[in-house]
């Protein structure tokens, strides 16, 4: 049998970190994934589908520490269904992708956050090591749209 996911989808908020009562970090995700499509009226219709994800161990940090909102993800894993209990005892179900990969899309700087980029790039008013590419050179490649939907409207992100 097989229980396999893949996606590759922008963050809705920054990770949430916590740990187990052993001590072993986890690392909560909200990955959204956009779809696009005509229907039937010829209307373009616009859909985004939200995935929780769990990340484990000292991936769960590097997300935590690494991770924004916006930033582009490939997670790799596999579905899980927890069952709970509410407040009121009732019980609850939640399907959410046990990540056994979390890799990062983005290039540094890419998420708008042009200070961290800075702050990455300046030790105590020192450059760091002169092998580290230019921000200039950052802003020339491009690597194109993480999404076909995002070819046109780069600028607007769903959260």
């Amino acid at each position: 049998m097989l229980n396999k996911v893949m996606i590759i989808g922008r963050l809705g908020r920054d990770p949430e970190l916590r740990y187990t009562q052993s001590g072993a970090p986890v690392a909560s995700l909200n990955v959204a994934t956009d779809e696009s499509y005509t229907d039937r009226d010829g209307n373009k219709v616009d859909r985004t589908e939200w995935h929780r994800v769990s990340v484990f161990q000292r991936q769960a940090e590097n997300c935590a520490n690494y991770l924004a909102k916006g930033s582009l993800v490939y997670v790799e894993g596999s579905l899980q269904t927890r069952k709970w209990q509410d407040q009121q005892g009732q019980d609850r179900y939640t399907t959410e992708i046990k990540a056994n990969r979390v890799q990062f899309l983005d290039r540094k700087g890419d998420r708008g956050d042009s200070a961290a980029f800075e702050d990455d790039q300046m030790a105590g008013g020192q450059k760091k090591s002169a092998h580290e590419p230019s921000r200039q050179h950052l802003q020339d490649e491009d690597i194109g749209p993480a999404f076909p939907s995002e070819a046109s409207t780069m600028d607007k992100v769903p959260f």
